[in-house]
């Protein structure tokens, strides 16, 4: 269903409306590359070699991949392209921030792009994936075929805030016993800079404290990214660390950019959207997303008006709950016909 108002193209995905992921791929090669600062990135490759070239970003930032991405793509239409941003999952070192900014992450994927031999690809990202789509395509327009977005970060102060919560002013409001785990790690003299608290413990050398500062935080994410939580029983952050691989990354890394404001310039993705307003692009967005609220996907789509927007009713964050993911299979099948 698709609603037209001033503009703005809305589809409402029905309920029940369910597609599923390509069967499971390999990648056919791979490889560390070397981006500078002593930071080297994984990437690896899979489907069709002929195919029309397309870049994962994944969120966090700092979350890294997973073989279970390759499949929101048809295998035999796509050239499928994976990477662990700095800092995440296989690239090292581990967790580092040292040279680890927006515009560093930039750069890497045209370095990879160039690596590769690929003149222009299709872009996909979600959530911290999604900010990091919009300034590599405002910088790059020209290597960009479309764009497939999903849970819109623009990265304001709002969404911060919004985050790390406290008073009722965030997330907390919808999941207050998750937020009383977060916060209550944090000495109470401590609160009323949680961001800073969290920071100066997550980049502690020593992994005593570092590493659970790191499993708290993941634990409170975790716990509010889907409608329904996959363990609503869970006590919080006992056994973090056996359930979620790469929390410090995860957490380090996304403290680091919180506490920089994402390395962007306020309004910046807002403002630069005539760079690519001409690009074929999708907006998927879920209704009850606590990590990143609707309202930001909204502000995107009404700039960007040619963008398909996406509004997914039965979904939150994950890109793994069935509304999300049946959007997202739906606009790479829409997308795989574009070079």
């Amino acid at each position: 269903m698709e609603n037209t108002k001033n503009g703005l193209v809305q589809r409402n995905v029905r309920l029940g409306e369910e597609r599923q992921l390509f069967p499971p791929v390999d990648a056919y090669n791979s490889g560390m590359l070397d981006v500078g600062s002593s930071h080297q990135i994984y990437w690896e490759q899979s489907g069709s070699t002929n195919g029309v070239p397309v870049v994962f970003l994944h969120g966090g930032p700092g979350a890294g991949i997973a073989p279970t991405y390759r499949r929101f793509f048809d295998p035999s239409a796509y050239r499928i392209v994976l990477f662990d941003q700095r800092g995440a999952g296989r690239s090292t070192p581990e967790a580092s921030i040292v040279e680890n900014s927006t515009d560093h992450l930039v750069g890497d994927i045209e370095t990879l792009r160039c690596h590769l031999g690929i003149e222009r690809w299709s872009v996909f990202g979600g959530s911290w994936g999604s900010t990091l789509a919009l300034a590599y395509g405002q910088a790059h327009p020209d290597r960009c075929i479309s764009f497939i977005l999903r849970g819109i970060f623009l990265f304001t102060d709002d969404e911060i805030a919004w985050f790390i919560g406290g008073e009722g002013r965030g997330m907390d409001r919808f999941f207050p016993e998750a937020y009383r785990l977060f916060s209550q790690f944090i000495p109470a003299a401590e609160r009323g800079d949680m961001l800073g608290a969290y920071y100066s413990r997550l980049t502690h050398p020593d992994p005593a404290i570092h590493r659970p500062a790191a499993a708290a935080w993941c634990a409170y994410e975790n716990a509010c990214a889907r409608l329904v939580p996959l363990n609503p029983k869970s006590d919080g952050n006992k056994g973090v660390g056996n359930y979620y691989n790469g929390a410090l990354s995860m957490a380090r890394i996304e403290a680091h950019y919180m506490m920089n404001r994402g390395f962007l310039a306020p309004g910046q993705l807002l403002k630069g959207i005539k760079l690519i307003e001409n690009h074929p692009a999708v907006i998927v967005q879920g209704r009850y997303d606590m990590v990143c609220p609707i309202a930001s996907a909204d502000r995107l789509a009404r700039v960007w008006q040619g963008a398909h927007y996406c509004v997914v009713p039965d979904a939150g964050h994950s890109s793994m709950e069935p509304g999300i993911r049946s959007a997202l299979v739906r606009a790479t099948e829409d997308f795989k016909h574009y070079r």
